[in-house]
């Protein structure tokens, strides 16, 4: 009886009053998240003033107190900055709840499968290209777009070594997800010796590689946001739209099998359409760990599996995550934001260890 009830509550969502409540209180905390990030640095730039430079550029009667610099501070430098970490946080976000349905593992991440392994490759052969070929020097520097070739090379990085993961781990037309989890291992970890391989040949590069590997939101400009930001949102917004295979999968194979879902092919649609997102955020910001991991997590131990909260709750909760651990960043020194995600993820990482140990070892 209590099995029904559960898969009836799955499979047709929330109620709307919670839902509006729950999503609402999401959209605050990164609406506070926003403002304090775009008026918090190393300049002055108070919140009230913030706060009254955004609303007069949206037309409202504010009488200018700030000093004339300010605006320019805000919108040239500030507010780029800071909507790329919203869109890196909600894509990383989003694509982690969906790795660990799919993968039923809470300790699972967006890069769990190569993406992370192949865009970095991609974009320290980006970075290291004129050092070990001065002849490519003109060439690699140049922008497309708008963006750097070191984002087009992550970009294509990341979608390349999750596609040789999934045809390297079919087996008859099939696969599933354990060969998929270990076939990505092995991958990245060839990937990432690659990546060894050409740090240890990096020269006058390797400042520049080593900030790009740890993440970073520094120098990310409109024309980055223009072309990032269609994947990130087109991609995560359709995703949002698969809440209810997501929900069916958590059931197991045979139930969603039984409830109408094609598992390979919904499987599979789902692997590439978190890995697009992925790779797109990792192509603006370098590999940023942990928030793919922290925030699906807590989102489902406060709101429960049910993905049609569990996604969207997750999406804004990193980008609110992001954005202040960038805030946070720049205010102890402008150190690459990965390391502040790592600080706040890896004591979370190992709490979550131990608590999957003590819940085996419980009788």
């Amino acid at each position: 009886m209590r099995a029904a009830v559960a898969i009836r509550s799955l499979v047709g969502g929330p109620s709307l009053g919670r839902a509006t409540a729950v999503v609402g209180g999401a959209v605050v905390v990164l609406l506070v998240a926003l403002v304090a990030g775009v008026g918090v640095g190393s300049v002055e730039v108070g919140l009230s003033e913030a706060i009254g430079i955004i609303g007069q550029r949206l037309g409202l009667p504010i009488s200018e107190t700030w000093a004339s610099t300010a605006p320019t501070i805000l919108f040239e430098v500030r507010l780029p900055r800071v909507l790329a970490g919203a869109l890196v946080g909600a894509g990383l976000g989003g694509a982690g709840v969906v790795f660990q349905a799919l993968l039923r593992n809470p300790m699972a991440d967006p890069y769990v499968i190569g993406t992370a392994a192949g865009a970095s490759l991609g974009a320290v052969l980006a970075i290291t290209a004129p050092v070990l070929v001065p002849a490519l020097a003109l060439g690699a520097g140049t922008a497309w777009l708008g963006i750097g070739l070191a984002q087009v090379l992550a970009f294509a990085g990341g979608l390349g070594a999750v596609t040789l993961v999934l045809v390297v781990a079919r087996q008859g037309g099939r696969s599933n997800m354990v060969t998929l989890l270990l076939t990505g291992y092995a991958v990245s970890s060839l990937l990432a010796a690659a990546v060894a391989l050409l740090l240890v040949s990096s020269g006058r590069a390797l400042a520049s590689v080593v900030g790009w590997l740890l993440g970073s939101l520094g120098g990310t400009g409109y024309p980055e946001l223009a072309v990032a930001a269609p994947l990130v949102l087109g991609g995560s917004v359709w995703l949002l739209f698969r809440w209810r295979t997501l929900n069916l999968l958590l059931l197991g194979d045979e139930a969603a099998a039984g409830l109408g879902v094609d598992l390979v092919p919904a499987r599979r649609g789902l692997v590439l359409l978190a890995t697009l997102v992925t790779s797109a955020a990792v192509a603006l910001a370098g590999t940023i760990g942990f928030v793919g991991l922290v925030v699906p997590h807590l989102v489902r131990l406060a709101i429960g599996p049910d993905h049609r909260l569990l996604l969207p709750v997750s999406c804004l909760g990193g980008a609110a995550l992001l954005v202040l651990a960038d805030m946070a960043a720049r205010l102890v020194g402008g150190v690459p934001v990965g390391v502040v995600t790592a600080l706040i993820g890896a004591p979370f990482f190992l709490w979550l260890l131990h608590r999957a140990a003590g819940a085996t070892t419980t009788p």
